[in-house]
Order: structure tokens, then sequence, then C-alpha cells
């Protein structure tokens, strides 16, 4: 990949030290954007900022914590000189084997997810369109989920806060659309991480069983990796992608068709 697309874009990358978040990083600074990798685990963006090279720079944030979403994207202005993308993109995943189902979920877990991945995603929101409105041309690419218009027997916290981002996703791509900025969802499906392939590595059996079951619904040659979708949000988030605004982008291989 040797496109410049991006070059001298400014943007900052929320959830950023592991799986797609990472490659997105890796993936931005690639097509020359300056970077700034914000993540609650400020070694691990460090790290990553440091294996993107080119202008990447790491800050802590908790998006659950209004002062430090706002500190962290102060840090990139300044670094900066101002913004011109912002991908949101973390989530709490420690939370998520504990979402059981609507009866039995504890309201803990619930009230943690809603805290990430909706009132984290707002505060993201409101820290970066600000500094994106003062251009002609800037975007806001949000993680969202399959689960969002799937159907699973578990995880129902997930599949809410989710759907919830796909709507503030069109609120702000209809409020600020005629601002020049806009706004889509990247909905990916199940994804090899880095850190799942050095699972599987270490239990072939293990990995192997989830392998077949989630190709099994999967019509396609292979399962998705975190740089399948780091490549559609650099295309989102650029030039190409600019009448591209309010949409759902699936990226599954195929395994959620919508008619």
């Amino acid at each position: 990949m040797n496109s410049n697309r991006l070059t001298g874009r400014r943007i900052i990358v929320f959830g950023s030290a592991t799986g797609i978040g990472a490659a997105t990083v890796k993936r931005l600074a690639q097509e020359g954007a300056r970077v700034c990798a914000a993540d609650i685990n400020v070694d691990g963006a460090t790290q990553v900022a440091a294996e993107a090279g080119g202008e990447t720079f790491a800050v802590h944030v908790d998006i659950s914590d209004e002062a430090s979403v706002q500190k962290a994207v102060e840090a990139a202005v300044e670094r900066f000189g101002g913004l011109d993308g912002a991908h949101i993109n973390a989530a709490d995943l420690r939370v998520i084997m504990e979402d059981s189902d609507a009866l039995n979920v504890d309201l803990a877990v619930f009230d943690r997810t809603v805290a990430v991945n909706l009132r984290g995603h707002l505060l993201c929101t409101r820290a970066v369109l600000p500094h994106l409105t003062k251009n002609d041309a800037s975007a806001i690419v949000y993680t969202s989920s399959g689960s969002a218009h799937g159907a699973e027997p578990t995880r129902p916290s997930y599949a809410m806060t989710k759907a919830g981002v796909n709507a503030l996703m069109r609120h702000v791509a209809s409020r600020w659309g005629r601002e020049g900025v806009t706004a889509n969802v990247l909905a990916p499906g199940f994804t090899v991480t880095g850190e799942m392939k050095k699972q599987m590595e270490a239990n072939a059996v293990e990995a192997k069983r989830w392998a077949d079951h989630f190709m099994a619904g999967t019509p396609h040659t292979r399962l998705g990796e975190s740089e399948d979708h780091a490549a559609v949000v650099a295309l989102l988030l650029s030039d190409d992608g600019r009448w591209i605004n309010g949409s759902i982008v699936d990226v599954n291989g195929g395994s959620l068709m919508r008619g």
C-alpha cells in the first residue's frame, strides 16, 4: 500500500492500543496522516505509535471521562494545529463476556457498557466536532458492530449500545454534513485480531474449532482481520470517501447480508 491520499491529515484514533484501532493507526500513518493514538492503555498506544512511525504520538484517554477526553483532544490539536478526522473505536472488551441476556445481565455490566459505548462516544464526538467544523472537509468514523442490526441470544448491552452508536452517527451526518463533516460507521463482523492470532497459535485445536465455526457462516475464503477494517477507515477519512455520509459500512466477508 503506497497511497499518499492522507498526507497532512490530522487524525485522532480513540481506542488504538490493540486490534482494529492499532491497525488503523498504522494504516493512516502509512498513507501520510499525522496521527494521535489515544487509549486507556497508553503504553500499548505508545508502542503502536512507535511501530506506525511518521508523525504519530500517543496520549492517555478514558472515553467515559469527559475531562480525559477533552485533554486528549487538546493534546492532538496542540500538536497538529487542528483536526481533520477522528476514528472513535474504543470499547471495554472486559465486560463483553459478562453480558449474558436481558434477564440475567448484571446492571453494573450494562452501565459500564453504556458509559463507554454510548456516553463515551458522545463525549468524543462533542470534543472533536468544534475542531472538525473549522475545515471544509473533515470526517468522523465510528466503530459499531454487526451485532447492532443482527441477532444473537447473548450480549444485549453490547448490541443495544452499538445500535445507539449507529443512531449517533446518523445524527452527526445529518446535522453537520452541510458544514463539511461526514460521519459514517464501520460495522465489523467476526475479526481475528493480532491478539487473537497469538492465542490461536498457542492452542491449534481450539483455533481450528473457532475458525471452522465462523467460516461456516462466512461466504468467503477467509476470516476477517484488523487490517481489513483499517483499510475502510482510511477510505472514509480520505477524499475518496467524501461522498459517503450517514452510512453503515458492513465489513464481514458477507456473513451478515441485508436486503
